[in-house]
């Protein structure tokens, strides 16, 4: 599993009007924010990606979310 630091290459913005915990939207282009570790997670990620706390995990285009209401959507642009 990598261990990159997203906001080196992405400029994050949340996501408005913010998502109901229940029903989290996917994209290339939006990311989960943890908020207990703040680490950020592509939703669709294609290789091996997780948060510190274990919240976030998944990988080969999948993502498992333990706790849905402690996750930030996110919109990532290229710096």
């Amino acid at each position: 599993m990598l261990n990159i630091d997203m906001r080196k290459i992405y400029n994050f913005y949340p996501v408005e009007p913010a998502p109901e915990p229940g029903s989290l939207p996917t994209g290339g282009d939006l990311y989960y924010e943890c908020l207990d570790c703040t680490a950020v997670v592509n939703s669709v990620p294609h290789i091996k990606a997780a948060c510190v706390c274990g919240n976030l995990a998944g990988g080969g285009g999948k993502l498992a979310v333990k706790d849905p209401a402690r996750v930030l959507v996110v919109r990532g642009k290229l710096k």
